[in-house]
Order: structure tokens, then C-alpha cells, then sequence
């Protein structure tokens, strides 16, 4: 997370602008997910484009961030994996799982890299919150956690981002009710003495709308924005970007 020094709106770059929210149905392929983030960070850059909140699903597969270890990944097989720029070694998503990408301007923010990971961190631990569950941070582990009933502590979210030209990407993946079974895979995060749980594991039988809504509410908390109201794709309000086709020829990223 180099950068993190340099704090302040950039040079000429003052105020901010609630972002665009999107929700994606379905099961989006990955390289589609990034192919959209990195075009939209671009306009973001350019100025031509909003700021972006973008809840997806995904099918099953595993990512690879910077810091991955390849003999993290036990069972190359079982899903697909992609290599990717994010912050992090190797991480799951699958179905179940909401995945936040949060493409924020840091020139207009705060050039803080530390500061925006903290904020996705507290943005999951107060929407957990209003669900009823504690969410903690652990300060040698990103990531919100959460305590089992037996003591031991358990990964609920996890967060890895990655930063162009001070404008962010990717974000954070909060398990809702994935199949655990899936993380046996990989090392989670490297973390190996850590188990991985969900609400539904907690007890809460909690459908991704719902969690989707506590999102909504409780980012202004955090970032200090008013969110946009959501609609869905049919309707009037949908962002242009949401309508923006996404399928196609993608090259994986590698």
C-alpha cells in the first residue's frame, strides 16, 4: 500500500460528489469485473465519469493478489484462478459472497491509501452492526473479524485494493452465505491459522438485499457522501454506466 504518505486533495481538486451506486444481477464472470473497474477508472481520472460503488456476485473462483504465494493455492483445479493487481495473496469469491467495488477519487479524498482501507474495513464492521454482529479489526490482519462462540477468531470480510493515478479499485468481499467449503482451496489471505465464516455460519439467514441495503445506509457514515438511490436496471434512474454492456472477448488478466 505505498502512498499512503502523501495526504491532502491534489492539486486543484477540491469537493466531492456522492458517487454512482450499481447492482449487478446474477453472477458476473471476473475478467468482465475488471476490464469495467479499470475503463472506469480511467473516465474517473479523466473527469468524465463519477465515482463508483458496484455490488456484484461472482461464480466460483479464486484471485491472485500481489503478495500471493503459489504453494497457497491447494487445489489449482478447482476453480478458475486470475492473477490480479489488487493488494493481497490469494483470495475466493463465489456465490453467497457480496463483493464491493469502490472506484473513489483519493486526489479529491485525501491522498491516504491507509485512511481508505481503514474506511472499507469500518464501512463492513458498521454494516455487520446493524445486522447485530460485532465486527473487529485485528491491527497485524486486514480484514474485519468477527468471535465464535468458542473463543476463536473467524475472517467475515476481507479487503485488497488497488490504486491508479489516486483513483481506487476493487474494495472488499463480505460472506453473506458462500459455501465454506470453497475456501479449503486456498490459504485465505495467507492466513492459515484463521478459519473463514459467514453470517449464515453466525446463524443469520440474511438475503444479499438486505445486506446490500445496510450498505447503502451506512456508507455516508464512513465516507461522507449522500447515496444515490438505486434503482433497478430497467428503471429510469439507472446510471448510463450500468447499461454500458459488459460481455464480450476478454483477454484473462495475467
Amino acid at each position: 500500500m505505498a502512498g499512503h504518505l502523501a495526504k491532502g486533495p491534489g492539486p486543484g481538486k477540491t469537493g466531492v460528489i456522492a458517487p454512482e451506486w450499481r447492482i449487478t444481477p446474477g453472477l458476473l464472470p471476473y475478467p468482465e469485473a475488471v476490464t469495467a473497474m479499470e475503463a472506469r477508472v480511467a473516465a474517473i481520472r479523466a473527469g468524465t465519469a463519477r465515482e463508483l460503488v458496484w455490488l456484484v456476485e461472482h461464480p466460483p473462483l479464486y484471485t491472485a493478489g500481489t503478495s500471493a504465494d503459489p504453494a497457497e493455492l491447494l487445489d489449482p483445479d478447482r476453480f478458475p484462478v486470475f492473477k490480479t493487481g489488487r493488494g493481497g495473496r490469494f483470495t475466493y469469491h463465489g456465490p453467497g459472497q457480496r463483493v464491493a467495488y469502490v472506484l473513489l477519487d483519493l486526489e479529491r479524498r485525501g491522498r491516504d491509501l491507509r485512511a481508505h482501507v481503514h474506511k472499507l474495513e469500518e464501512w463492513v464492521i458498521r454494516t455487520l452492526a446493524r445486522l447485530g454482529v460485532r465486527g473487529e479489526r485485528r491491527a497485524d490482519r486486514i480484514g474485519v473479524w468477527v468471535v465464535l462462540p468458542d473463543g476463536r477468531e473467524a475472517k467475515i470480510a476481507a479487503v485488497g485494493v488497488r490504486v491508479r493515478h489516486w483513483v481506487t479499485y476493487h474494495g472488499l468481499a463480505l460472506n453473506v452465505a458462500p459455501d465454506l467449503d470453497h475456501f479449503a482451496g486456498i490459504v485465505p489471505c495467507g492466513l492459515a491459522a484463521w478459519p473463514v465464516t459467514s453470517l449464515e455460519a453466525l446463524g443469520l439467514a440474511v438475503p444479499v438485499a438486505e445486506v446490500d441495503r445496510h450498505l447503502r445506509a451506512s456508507f455516508p457514515e464512513v465516507f461522507g457522501d449522500v447515496p444515490v438511490e438505486v434503482t433497478s436496471p430497467d428503471g429510469d434512474a439507472w446510471p448510463s454506466f450500468a447499461r454500458d454492456p459488459l460481455s464480450g472477448t476478454v483477454r484473462v488478466p495475467s
